[in-house]
């Protein structure tokens, strides 16, 4: 019983001192990549309720419609498009993301659209971790707009 109130204990530490708002603290002070990590997931997550909503489909092109929102070349014009519409913030936080050196390329993209892609994945990570539904939405939803 004592060993299950310690895990227990630990859980909860756990959850507070890695919380979304630390683990955003902790990632800020370093390589944003991680940011990118969370905000591929964020992103694809999106695309495929966008895709299953939108119209039906056969089981074997939702894949292929999804694919068309989360390829590098699509995220890199949606970060173009948006970049006048971002706070000052979040040009930075994109900055800092397009200049992060990922030692993976995409195999169908240009370095260019690669590190573009990136930034906006590290964007859409940042507002997830940061909690800003709002603007989270509102980026998601240009992203299968633009």
């Amino acid at each position: 019983m004592e060993n299950i109130k310690n895990i227990e204990s630990s859980e909860q530490n756990i959850s507070i001192a890695f919380g979304k708002n630390a683990l955003l603290e902790e990632i800020l002070k370093t390589n944003l990549l991680p940011l990118a990590f969370i905000g591929d997931s964020v992103h694809t997550l999106f695309v495929r309720e966008f895709v299953l909503h939108s119209s039906p489909l056969k089981m074997e092109n939702y894949h292929s419609f999804a694919s068309k929102f989360c390829k590098a070349s699509s995220q890199a014009k949606v970060l173009k498009e948006i970049m006048p519409l971002l706070s000052e913030e979040e040009s930075e936080i994109v900055r800092r993301g397009r200049n992060a050196k990922p030692k993976h390329h995409a195999k169908n993209a240009t370095s260019s659209d690669y590190s573009y892609a990136t930034a906006f994945e590290v964007l859409v990570g940042y507002l997830y971790l940061k909690g800003d539904k709002d603007r989270l939405d509102r980026i998601l939803k240009l992203s299968v707009e633009i």
